[in-house]
């Protein structure tokens, strides 16, 4: 077969609902693409871990710091299964964390900001993480099937870290001052974070991701199921939210006006340039160095038993 009959009879593939593994023919470009999408999502794994880490000593008992420890390594070992389904589509792990740490390849624009005290903790766990089930669940009906079997397994991991953060956000609106404030006061910083979590609008005629469906819904899709699954929930608890404020249609619909969303911080982190990229990036150059020697020992053969 030549190369346009084989990309037709793929097309028509994919058209029907059908999946591909990774043995399969597939087009570069859809290698390619899924490649990225999938490193991209295993580094915001990796890279998502650290906000909370530096929230451990923030933890208000031990309950709630051995609860986030569990959560962290949770975030660990998502970033390794994604890692795992990525070198199949033929990149190694080893050049794929190089890029990661070297600045050459991105990771979510959520996990460049800085965290300050135990409410941030709250709006990722709840609304970070509310906003990754929206995506991930859409994205259980890819095309690409090794990556829709580990996200079984994200997802079901994701849906307790989900309840772990609801249970904080609870217990902080529930609570003194001081605490409701520390909600309200994260809640402020990551407002707009979140409204660029989905992205701006998709350009569904460009985009081969959603033409092959790897992506099944777009961006402003996505975008609307967490405004009108979170906000009701978030105004219920006697919270606000700064720029942009959403506001409810006619239909019962929660949106936020388009030109009030102010993309610039986005545009920074896409050039890998968010106010704490430099930082969190180097603190894992570092101790990818500092662990080398574990790597190339466990490299080694196995000694033969004397």
């Amino acid at each position: 077969m030549t190369y346009e009959e084989k990309l037709a009879q793929f097309s028509e593939h994919i058209a029907s609902g059908g999946k591909v593994e990774a043995e399969d023919w597939m087009p570069d470009d859809f290698r390619r693409g899924v490649l990225k999408f999938i490193e991209m999502h295993a580094n915001s794994e990796i890279m998502g871990a650290l906000p909370e880490r530096e929230c451990l000593p923030k933890a208000p008992t031990l309950r709630r710091k051995m609860s986030l420890a569990a959560k962290i390594q949770d975030e660990v070992g998502h970033a390794q299964l994604l890692y795992r389904v990525a070198e199949d589509l033929g990149k190694s792990r080893e050049a794929m964390y190089s890029d990661l740490v070297n600045g050459k390849s991105k990771f979510h624009n959520v996990f460049h900001y800085p965290v300050a005290h135990w409410g941030d903790v709250a709006i990722i766990g709840w609304l970070v993480d509310g906003a990754a089930l929206v995506t991930q669940a859409a994205l259980l009906e890819s095309s690409y099937a090794p990556y829709t079997r580990v996200l079984k397994r994200i997802c079901s991991e994701e849906q307790l870290h989900l309840r772990h953060g609801e249970d904080i956000s609870l217990e902080l609106a529930s609570g003194t001052e001081r605490q409701r404030w520390m909600f309200q006061e994260a809640l402020n910083r990551w407002w707009l974070a979140l409204i660029h979590f989905f992205g701006p609008k998709s350009k569904v005629a460009k985009d081969l991701l959603l033409k092959w469906k790897v992506k099944t819904r777009t961006n402003e899709d996505l975008r609307q199921e967490f405004l009108d699954r979170y906000v009701p929930k978030i105004l219920e608890l006697g919270y606000s939210f700064p720029t942009p404020v959403p506001y409810q249609d006619d239909d019962g619909h929660w949106r936020v006006v388009e030109s009030d969303i102010d993309w610039a911080p986005l545009d920074a982190i896409k050039r890998n340039d968010g106010s704490e990229t430099a930082r969190r990036l180097g603190w894992r150059r570092r101790m990818y160095d500092d662990h080398r020697w574990v790597r190339e020992a466990m490299s080694e053969p196995a000694l033969h038993a004397a």
